[in-house]
């Protein structure tokens, strides 16, 4: 059996994510925002967050940049929407796993559209690109996280 119909299906959601991004947009009354870019591309996220408590009550980006890194955080504020924190962290701790390889992250049907994403792990030029969404996601809840300054 051959993965290509799987591979054509992954890269049409992730062409929809980009041509029809979720939450994007500013979002006015916000809790925290961050902005991360990466030099080496010029790709670059700018989220805004809206807590309630430790809850996502609501998150939005603006960006520009490739598909990869446009896709993955219309995808991530989908995915973190309406869940807590620590929520939030562990699964971009499992995105991150996938970008550098866990076959267990990627079959790990907990990070949803994302898991369309996991090719890019293939290209390490472009894990980046996939990885920015987190960043700026670890950035907007505080946790103290960095981003890998080799790219990865």
């Amino acid at each position: 059996m051959t993965d290509a119909p799987l591979i054509s299906l992954y890269q049409e959601l992730i062409l929809e994510h980009y041509r029809n991004p979720r939450n994007k947009g500013e979002l006015a009354e916000h809790t925290a925002e961050a902005h991360v870019a990466n030099p080496i591309c010029g790709d670059q996220v700018t989220v805004w967050i809206r807590l309630d408590g430790d809850r996502i009550e609501e998150i939005t980006f603006d960006g520009d940049g490739c598909a990869i890194s446009q896709a993955s955080v219309s995808m991530m504020t989908v995915l973190v929407k309406g869940r807590d924190r620590s929520e939030a962290i562990g699964l971009a701790d499992l995105f991150t796993d996938m970008m550098h390889g866990s076959e267990e992250a990627s079959s790990d049907r907990s990070l949803g559209d994302l898991r369309a994403l996991q090719g890019v792990s293939k290209f390490p030029v472009r894990i980046r690109c996939a990885l920015l969404a987190f960043d700026a996601l670890r950035d907007v809840l505080g946790s103290g996280l960095e981003a890998d300054p080799t790219g990865g």
